[in-house]
């Protein structure tokens, strides 16, 4: 019995010990557990939320891209191509950058020779050598697959009547998609009254808009409005995306017959009230529209169309005159300002025409008027420019100035060879083409199918 008893009581111990073994075991499982929940707690509510915020506005700004590059985004959508409110608040919005990240991703796939071809727009007629273009077929694709160009202008000989021209310029659209992906700008000179490549064609049967000396002398902005409106309707039905209007000059000399009717007028502030106005029906109907042509054509007396044209405006005269409607617009979120080939002596110091001079693109438009949209050479085959520069000179010296877009330069080829040329040789850098190049994607990413 005393055995026995011993025996059982030892066996009790060994059994009790055996449980305090196996309870202190899953007493330090479940520490464990415990201290591993708490880990994983502290990674995925601590730290992750960041994570999955920053995954969530990453597929938000995916949903961006794709909404930019099938629609042209919300500004564009709301028919504000111009993006006339963004860059506003001073802080980039998420949609921005992610159409910076969508135009590094063009930019990145192109070769040297696609992205100097997107620096030019030039005629049909430049691109595929024919005498009169008013069809765009396979010798179009053909020229268009060698050269795509950023954009193409076309003039009253191109454009015939409206079944003509919506199929040239859809197929020229179509073609362009197919190359590169990416729009290609169809522009036209449609300011209404003398210059309206359209609206003087009765076979168009668009309502004949009036000079713009005459809306101006209105004093009444809604017609601005009601104007581009019109403009931006008919030419948006026919296929184009871009026209080179309005027309900001300021009428300083009475004697000047180059923007004499073109002008809204001599109040500088009119002028810039006036064209703000036809501007938003130009964007409200899918057109993006340009100011033009700065540093201000309405003081000069020659025509830059025959030679060397100049104004003898001091800064600060500029600032109070020609300036005042580009200042408004650039402040309202204009896109795009064609410069002309006037020289400014009294204030570069030299007889260097505006699209030439580092001085006035550079270092006025841009970082003292705070311009950061896309900058249009008038065009150069204009005597200004072809009675004193090569082809290939100015359109190199151009893009040195800070321009980005070069507009129908004489001889398109030997341009084209000469800005590849000067990469070449280190005159000009191919930061500098990337430059203009980024700015004029930014661009064409507001467009609208």
């Amino acid at each position: 019995m005393h055995v026995s008893g011993h025996h059982h009581r030892k066996h009790h111990r060994n059994e009790e010990g055996n449980g305090k073994y196996i309870a202190g075991i899953v007493a330090l499982i479940l520490v464990i557990a415990a201290a591993i929940g708490i880990v994983a707690w502290v990674l995925t509510d601590g730290f992750g939320s960041a994570g999955r915020d920053s995954g969530q506005q990453a597929s938000d700004l995916q949903a961006g891209a794709n909404a930019d590059s099938t629609d042209g985004g919300e500004n564009a959508a709301a028919g504000d191509p111009d993006g006339s409110e963004a860059g506003s608040g001073g802080e980039s919005s998420p949609q921005q950058d992610e159409a910076g990240s969508r135009v590094q991703e063009l930019l990145n796939s192109m070769t040297l020779e696609e992205k100097v071809c997107q620096l030019f727009m030039i005629t049909p007629e430049a691109l595929t050598g024919v005498e009169t273009a008013t069809q765009a077929g396979q010798a179009t694709q053909k020229a268009y697959n060698e050269y795509p160009v950023g954009g193409i202008i076309y003039f009253s000989k191109n454009l015939r009547n409206p079944d003509q021209t919506r199929t040239m310029l859809a197929n020229t659209q179509k073609y362009a998609q197919e190359r590169m992906g990416l729009p290609v700008f169809l522009s036209v000179d449609e300011e209404g009254g003398q210059v309206a490549r359209v609206g003087r064609n009765p076979d168009f049967g668009v309502e004949k808009i009036g000079n713009m000396s005459d809306v101006g002398a209105g004093g009444d902005t809604q017609e601005a409005y009601r104007t581009g409106t019109v403009i931006g309707s008919y030419l948006r039905d026919l296929g184009f995306n871009m026209d080179a209007a309005p027309d900001t000059d300021v009428l300083t000399n009475p004697q000047n017959e180059v923007v004499k009717y073109r002008s809204f007028g001599s109040d500088p502030q009119l002028v810039a009230d006036m064209a703000e106005a036809e501007l938003k029906g130009l964007n409200e109907q899918g057109i993006i529209g340009m100011y033009k042509h700065f540093p201000g054509h309405g003081g000069t007396t020659a025509d830059s169309h025959e030679g060397y044209v100049y104004v003898d405006d001091t800064r600060e005269e500029l600032e109070n005159g020609a300036f005042v409607p580009f200042k408004d617009g650039i402040g309202n979120g204009v896109r795009v300002i064609m410069v002309s080939h006037i020289a400014c002596p009294n204030v570069t110091g030299d007889n260097t025409p505006a699209t030439l001079s580092k001085m006035l693109t550079t270092d006025i438009l841009r970082n003292e008027l705070g311009f950061e949209g896309m900058v249009i050479t008038d065009a150069l085959n204009m005597g200004a420019i072809t009675e004193q520069y090569g082809s290939a000179q100015a359109a190199v010296s151009a893009l040195n100035a800070g321009v980005d877009m070069l507009l129908m330069p004489a001889d398109f080829h030997s341009a084209y060879q000469g800005v590849l040329d000067a990469v070449a040789d280190g005159s000009l850098s191919e930061e500098r083409i990337d430059e203009s190049v980024s700015r004029i994607l930014e661009v064409k990413l507001t467009i609208t199918d």
